[in-house]
This record gives C-alpha cells, structure tokens and sequence, in this order.
C-alpha cells in the first residue's frame, strides 16, 4: 500500500521516543499517521503491541472503520483518532498515558484545564506574554463511541491536544515532529503544574 513504508517508518521512530519517556507503559497508548482524507485512511499501531519493542507488523492501515491492511485487531480508540481527523486539520495523532497528565485532569472539574504563565507554552504556538491555554478535558467513557462523540465536540482548533479525565493525553499536529513537540510540552506542563 502507497505510503505505508513511510507511516511504519515515521510510527516506529515516534514510538521509541515516546516509550524512551516511559510513557508507552504496559502497551498503554496508541499513534497514528493520517494516510488519505476521502475516504480517511489512518495507519495506526495495533491493539495490544507493547510500543517499546514495536515493530513494522504491529502497525495496521484503517478505513471505513475496519482493517484493510495488516494483521490485529485495531485500537478500541481508533474512534477518537478518527473524531481529531475529522475535526482538526492535522495528520498525526499521537495518545499516552501517564501519571502526570492523569492527575493534571483530576485537578478540574471544569471542561478544559487553564494552563498560563509558562514559556512552554510557546511550543504549543502561544507566544502572547499573557498567553492562556484552555487544554479541552473530558470524561472517560467506556463506551467507546461515547467517547470519540465527546472528543469530537471538546475539540477547539487553536488547541493541540485533548486531555481525558483519569486517563491520558492525545496530541496531535500537522506532522509527527509537530505532535511530537505538542505531546512533550504538554506533558512538561503537567509536570510543571504538579510540582508548582
């Protein structure tokens, strides 16, 4: 398939980055690389592969909600990547969980979780002095159609992430090395708001 090399490729490298952050753990997480826009296509890591040793056959290519490529089962939470590319204009979608961004959702009940005075904020895209990220926080949903539904509507454009209560982080941007920065400011952030 047309560009599948290269989304392994570029997944696989995300991947040990982010599993080097010991933010993969316990196959915890899911990526994906938008493939086409009509009809979307996404490839994206298979459920249950452990990201730390991922390899070219733990990654699948979806459409209209099956497998068209590959072997596995896709991520239960497919839906929510497939929610931010619908909404979002964006191409990769990278999702972890950790401790920080776990207890960053526990410390609001509001809809979004107010982040401002930090200059990590300009790796998110706000340069303003007295830039305020409103970071977009949902519930957890077990039904997970019920969740790419909230996830869908939480979206706000200028925001590059989506924080699930008492679950974890999508981050996402117009390429893997934007998501990449996104992901890695966000999670500096909740460390930061944290310890402060």
């Amino acid at each position: 398939m047309e560009g599948i090399y290269q989304a392994q490729q570029q997944l696989l490298k995300a991947a040990a980055r982010l599993a080097a952050h010991g933010w993969l753990r316990a196959t915890s997480g899911n990526l994906s690389l938008k493939l086409a826009d009509r009809p979307l296509t996404i490839a994206i890591t298979r459920s249950g592969a452990d990201k730390a040793e991922l390899h070219e056959d733990d990654i699948i290519v979806w459409r209209n909600d099956q497998v068209i490529w590959g072997d596995g089962q896709v991520s239960a939470e497919c839906g929510v990547h497939q929610a931010i590319y619908q909404r979002a204009k964006v191409n990769a979608v990278f999702h972890v969980h950790t401790v920080a961004n776990n207890l960053a959702s526990a410390r609001t009940d509001a809809p979004c979780l107010e982040i401002r005075g930090n200059e990590m904020l300009k790796a998110l895209g706000f340069w303003q002095e007295d830039a305020v990220v409103r970071l977009p926080v949902i519930e957890n949903h077990s039904n997970l159609e019920h969740l790419a539904l909230a996830a869908r509507k939480a979206l706000v454009a200028e925001v590059p992430g989506l924080l699930i209560r008492n679950h974890g982080l999508y981050a996402f941007g117009t390429t893997v090395k934007d998501s990449l920065r996104h992901l890695e400011a966000f999670e500096f952030l909740f460390e930061w708001l944290l310890t402060a």
